[in-house]
């Protein structure tokens, strides 16, 4: 049966490098923390580092090995922090750098790493440079740090090509001089507030490794890098239409004669980058890593960012998209260890992240819903809460067993669905804006998350605020009302990290056994026997296994089979 809380690891944080094969990063499991909506220590409503601190005992008592933290950096917020312009200080609304280093410190005297979010493709158009630029001629030597362009057509009031933009709308802004009078054009794949930099400039690749250094320097472990795939566009940056069922952060797009790649998607040039920066972080101790966000197909393509002189990871989003279904979770799940094993790397896996609809929603969807998109008070296909739970609870208690490295969104733990009925003047992300509120975005998994059921804000914030508004009937998902209560999303989590590290299924390798179903997945790894229903009929346990320990299980379920839509862990005695 599902047990109660399991003991929290008490490991010693060491800074020391390790064998080749037994790094730290090949079998962590990392909680990704969108700050504003962590914890909020100061009461305006916004989460803060000072809120992180406040709570980083909780995720020692979860067990997760590392926090990766979305943007804190200075900030206009026009994209939640993802459009900075200062790369080298923390925004006010989330503290300072005392505050920073306090929270480092403070995780790593628990024995959980830091790792930072990175936003290399673009910088805010309030940086400095861009703001210089801005004030140069064409041609100057400032201007060439972004991607300006003279636009197409008699008087250039044409863009220089046909880009969209990943929120909606046109990829281009042109300019405007002093005098009012038009300019070029300037490129930013994201929010026109979001130019992007042009990576064949070395000033641009010198700040960068001193970005990087700098905190280095002040202890960080690593760095998730934003857009990871997007920073080299391709030669003379040719007109490109995606297919309209692509999700906003790639995909393959069509011409007359055949599927191609996008052109400011994964070009070759991005890997020279990446390889400058390996040399930088093997300049400190401790095993520092790099994750790539590079939403790349097919894997083989993706895996080409985690070659041994690359970065350490990469997102697994084909897998993140892979729907709950049994023969479609075994290829991925095949051709994913096979991909990232050729380059000596080992496969991550995640379900949840900040710019996705949250799993327990998103398994329950039966519409198609492209990433970035998001899911809201119109949308057609609403999901079944309960079924989206219990098949969150499923592929979670299958994705923690796999060898490799694990991704967990905050509130995951907790089973919170997406936040669909927010109000229409209460959202803010971009895409809202950008698509003339016919996508609703990412809004939606980054609400504010439920720690205290009958404390204001949900304990996010003693004095009640919450920068986007949370759900009435949140208080069922709160860390109060999971704690410590047998068969709780929150035990499930707890017990399946504690098994996951006791058996060291990080470090292991799957064995595939026939189910005789294609509904059912059954798999061993060490001592650890994994059975997930993807069917919507209860499975039979297999008669070899009746005698083992039914150690885990994601739903309540009789002895001798596994519930559909759920996941149960055998240990052998």
């Amino acid at each position: 049966m599902t047990q109660a809380s399991s003991p929290a690891r008490d490991e010693p944080f060491t800074t020391t490098d390790a064998p080749v094969g037994a790094e730290w990063w090949r079998s962590a499991v990392i909680y990704q923390i969108y700050p504003r909506s962590f914890a909020d220590a100061n009461g305006d409503g916004v989460g803060d580092l000072a809120g992180i601190t406040s709570r980083i005992d909780s995720l020692k008592q979860l067990g997760i090995d590392a926090i990766w933290l979305s943007p804190f950096f200075t900030s206009p917020q026009k994209d939640a922090g993802y459009d900075v312009s200062d790369y080298c200080d923390v925004d006010p609304l989330f503290g300072t750098l005392a505050d920073f280093d306090e929270m480092t410190d403070a995780a790593h005297s628990r024995g959980i790493r830091v790792i930072i979010d990175l936003v290399p493709n673009h910088s805010s158009d309030q940086h400095d440079w861009f703001q210089k630029a801005l004030a140069a001629q064409p041609g100057s030597p400032v201007r060439d740090r972004y991607m300006f362009r003279d636009g197409r057509g008699p008087h250039g009031d044409e863009a220089p090509n046909n880009w969209e933009s990943m929120f909606g709308g046109p990829a281009w802004t042109r300019t405007v001089d002093a005098h009012g009078n038009p300019g070029q054009w300037y490129l930013h794949l994201f929010d026109a507030s979001q130019p992007d930099f042009d990576w064949s400039n070395s000033d641009v690749r010198s700040m960068f490794r001193d970005v990087l250094r700098f905190w280095l320097d002040r202890g960080v472990d690593g760095f998730r890098v934003d857009v990871a795939h997007g920073l080299v566009k391709a030669d003379g940056l040719p007109d490109f239409t995606p297919p309209g069922s692509a999700g906003s952060m790639g995909g393959q797009g069509t011409t007359d004669s055949a599927a191609v790649l996008a052109p400011y998607w994964g070009q070759d040039g991005v890997h020279d980058i990446y390889r400058e920066w390996n040399q930088v972080l093997a300049e400190y101790t401790g095993q520092r890593v790099l994750c790539a966000e590079a939403w790349v197909d097919p894997l083989q393509k993706m895996a080409l960012w985690v070659r041994p002189d690359e970065m350490q990871q990469a997102f697994n989003f084909p897998y993140l998209e892979t729907p709950w279904s049994g023969p479609e979770l075994r290829g991925i799940i095949d051709e994913s260890i096979a991909a990232f094993s050729a380059v000596g790397a080992p496969s991550t896996w995640v379900l949840s992240n900040h710019d996705v609809v949250r799993h327990a929603s998103r398994l329950a969807l039966t519409h198609e819903n492209p990433q970035g998109h998001g899911i809201g008070p119109a949308t057609v296909d609403r999901p079944n809460r309960d079924i989206g739970l219990a098949r969150a609870r499923a592929a979670s208690a299958l994705m923690l067993a796999l060898p490799g490295g694990a991704y967990l969104y905050q509130g995951e733990e907790l089973g919170l669905p997406e936040a669909i009925d927010l109000p229409d003047a209460a959202r803010q992300d971009p895409t809202w804006f950008r698509t003339n509120r016919e996508r609703y975005g990412r809004d939606g998994c980054r609400v504010p998350i439920p720690w205290e059921a009958d404390a204001p804000a949900y304990g996010f914030s003693a004095t009640g605020a919450s920068w986007l508004p949370q759900p009435d009937d949140w208080a069922e998902y709160a860390r109060s009302s999971q704690l410590g209560v047998a068969g709780s999303t929150l035990e499930l989590y707890s017990r399946a990290l504690w098994l996951r590290n006791t058996h060291q299924l990080g470090l292991g390798a799957i064995e595939w056994h026939d189910a005789g179903d294609d509904n059912v997945l059954w798999f061993t790894n060490g001592p650890v026997t994994v059975i997930a229903n993807t069917g919507d009929q209860d499975a039979d346990v297999p008669a070899s296994l009746l005698t083992a320990t039914r150690t885990l299980e994601s739903s309540p379920s009789r002895e001798g089979v596994v519930s559909a839509d759920s996941t149960v862990w055998f240990l052998t005695p």
